[in-house]
């Protein structure tokens, strides 16, 4: 019987914890450089997150593989003074009203704006 509790008590129990998203902190100056092409890139293309609307021949920017970061490096896109208010961020923010499709998750506009503090390379 001893052993039959025992198996119960340490075998019968198996916990998969969820572990919360890492949200980077866009004001630490000593977070990792983000990159466009590895991590700002697949925001907008993975499962047609963005693309399935902004595409080419489709509504602006376009944000396709080939095409994003020319269409949103430019002043309407992207603010270097206040990247707070650049509208690559703040459009799809999931705070905002202002975009009624898809919106990003709080980690995806965290790159995004780390991203853009960090001086919106091509890299």
């Amino acid at each position: 019987m001893a052993i039959v509790v025992i198996t119960l008590l340490f075998g019968a129990c198996k916990y998969d914890f969820i572990l919360p998203e890492e949200i980077p902190d866009p004001n630490d100056p000593n977070t990792d450089e983000v990159k466009f092409s590895e991590q700002v890139l697949p925001i907008f293309t993975n499962n047609n997150n963005c693309t399935a609307c902004h595409d080419t021949g489709g509504q602006i920017p376009d944000l396709t593989a080939g095409n994003a970061y020319n269409a949103i490096n430019n002043t309407r896109y992207l603010n270097s003074v206040n990247p707070e208010q650049s509208r690559i961020y703040t459009v799809a923010h999931p705070d905002t009203d202002g975009h009624k499709q898809k919106k990003y998750t709080a980690t995806q506009a965290a790159v995004i704006l780390t991203w853009i503090k960090q001086g919106a390379k091509n890299n």
